[in-house]
């Protein structure tokens, strides 16, 4: 079985060393905001890192829910990893076209379903392309189908009860990605007929925070100061949260990074939470 240099994050200068690895698979995770209307499966045609396969998001999810991206059963997944190559002795390297944003949803998914030899490559498509590293419009075709045996991590895992229960008895901190704006109410929320604020006790440490202007991770040091900062304990149990499931990832990702590797995330996040008819209570305007 091929080894990744991390479980959390390679550089691309490793990547560009092991492109052609026969049991690595590279994917590209791309996802935009609806308003930002932008078509990411387009983009990764006409774009992308030499031998990267397009892991959708939104169609690797359980498309019976009314939340957008949510995890989809196990059988679902398998499948679906199983159409693009990935089996359960393949090595995955997520990356994104802004940096680092929805690939770390991706990091997540894989090891929410128990595939734990996946990292996310720093500062994506826009540092690799900044190093001078190659990319292509040719599609790669998938090679010889691989078996992937979901073993679903229920620790990685929360949901809206999971979450009311710790809102009103406490046992786990919540940790909240979304930006200080959305956080304390002040700004609208981006998906409309959700209301404004946070879930009470939560603090908050929007995922910007922990990036450089390029993308990239800032360094382990700044991390731990980012969430020391906003009263997070790393050495206690932590859920991060943010507006639907995919921010909070990055969280979960840099706490990894600090020795904290086992964070869950609310999947369901403010788009449940934040909606009318949660009866999540709200704290902010």
């Amino acid at each position: 079985m091929f080894e990744l240099d991390s479980r959390y994050i390679v550089e691309t200068d490793w990547l560009a060393q092991h492109l052609q690895a026969p049991e690595l698979i590279i994917v590209d995770g791309s996802l935009h905001l609806p308003a930002e209307q932008r078509d990411p499966k387009a983009e990764f045609a006409m774009r992308h890192i030499p031998g990267a396969v397009f892991f959708d998001i939104e169609d690797i999810a359980d498309q019976s829910s009314r939340l957008p991206h949510m995890l989809p059963s196990e059988a679902v997944f398998a499948a679906k990893m199983e159409e693009i190559g990935i089996g359960h002795n393949t090595a995955v390297v997520a990356y994104d076209n802004k940096g680092l944003f929805s690939a770390a949803r991706v990091w997540w998914m894989l090891r929410a379903m128990g595939h734990g030899n996946v990292a996310v490559l720093n500062g994506g498509l826009p540092k690799w392309r900044s190093d001078g590293y190659p990319v292509t419009d040719e599609m790669t075709a998938v090679g010889p189908k691989r078996q992937f045996t979901p073993r679903m991590n229920p620790a990685l895992i929360r949901n809206i009860d999971d979450i009311k229960a710790i809102v009103q008895s406490g046992g786990s901190q919540i940790v909240d990605a979304r930006a200080a704006e959305r956080f304390h109410g002040t700004a609208p929320e981006p998906r409309p007929g959700l209301r404004a604020g946070h879930m009470p006790g939560a603090r908050n440490v929007p995922y910007t925070l922990l990036l450089n202007d390029n993308g990239t991770l800032k360094t382990s040091t700044e991390i731990r100061a980012a969430f020391e900062a906003a009263g997070i304990d790393i050495v206690q149990p932590a859920v991060a949260t943010c507006g639907s499931g995919v921010t909070a990832c990055v969280l979960a990702l840099a706490l990894a990074m600090i020795g904290s590797p086992d964070t869950a995330v609310y999947d369901g996040s403010w788009v449940e939470w934040g909606d009318q008819n949660s009866g999540g209570d709200v704290i902010g305007r």
